[in-house]
């Protein structure tokens, strides 16, 4: 009861009082790759995250080596670093996030097993045009939030003196990584509610390229953004699948227009039809 007490306290103060916290590595033992190292963050917030074999061969079902995996929302990099190990150091992953408390653990995550990862990590939204925008969080640790042009916002009562930086996707990686675009295999998206604005930003870069999509369906979406939301890959020529959880072993259910509201938050795997 204690130790319950205890783990409340800390999550409410996290929830209310700004500190930054830090992080902690942790080495798993992969049977491909032997050891890995992922920082884990130290928010009494953040939910437990860890790594695994049967993460990397989820991945490697839709990836190959060498490809390049564009991570909306990178967060932490927990996600980043299984979708790294899939394409190998010849690959390369591009990690987004504007957070920059969540920023320095994804910086470090990047750092972190180099002879078998290729992680560029970018402080960076990808919004639908270029620009500052405010970051509002509804917890003064930072642990969720979300972009915004205006001060006052749907994403909290804490925000960031400084404003983040926002790019259009096509355009930055035409600037910065046009090389790699012709290896594109996987996009990414977990934004906190802003997904749909994302995929309606690059859906002309998405109908070019084909890339594999992940993105998720937001709780707080009603049936009608939910719907629009389908509408807006499906019509792109892709299948749409609820997967429960990133790993090998995972259910993975084809999912039709109706099927939308089943669940109330929930990701999904799009692949381009043959």
């Amino acid at each position: 009861m204690f130790t319950y007490l205890k783990k409340k306290f800390k999550k409410h103060k996290a929830r209310t009082i700004f500190k930054e916290y830090p992080y902690k590595i942790t080495e798993y033992e992969l049977p491909e790759f032997g050891k890995v190292s992922f920082a884990r963050w130290e928010n009494p917030l953040e939910a437990r995250k860890d790594i695994s074999q049967g993460q990397v061969d989820f991945y490697k079902k839709i990836l190959k080596k060498g490809d390049f995996i564009i991570d909306i929302g990178a967060h932490i990099g927990d996600s980043t670093i299984p979708m790294a190990l899939a394409v190998g150091k010849e690959g390369t992953v591009l990690g987004f996030d504007p957070n920059p408390f969540i920023y320095k653990i994804l910086e470090k995550n990047a750092t972190l097993n180099k002879e078998l990862t290729n992680i560029i990590p970018l402080r960076l939204a990808i919004t639908t045009h270029n620009g500052d925008f405010f970051y509002n969080s509804s917890e003064a640790s930072y642990n969720n939030g979300g972009i915004a042009e205006t001060k006052e916002n749907t994403h909290g009562k804490f925000g960031l003196e400084e404003k983040v930086k926002g790019v259009k996707l096509e355009e930055f990686l035409n600037e910065n990584y046009p090389d790699l675009i012709s290896k594109l295999s996987l996009i990414k998206i977990d934004t906190e509610g802003y997904d749909t604005e994302i995929l309606k930003s690059i859906l002309p870069f998405v109908k070019k390229h084909k890339p594999n999509l992940i993105f998720e369906c937001f709780v707080k979406l009603n049936k009608t953004e939910r719907n629009i939301l389908f509408d807006l890959v499906a019509d792109l020529g892709y299948d749409l699948y609820f997967v429960e959880a990133f790993d090998i072993n995972t259910k993975r259910q084809k999912i039709m227009r109706e099927n939308m509201s089943d669940w109330k938050t929930f990701d999904i795997l799009a692949t381009p039809k043959n």
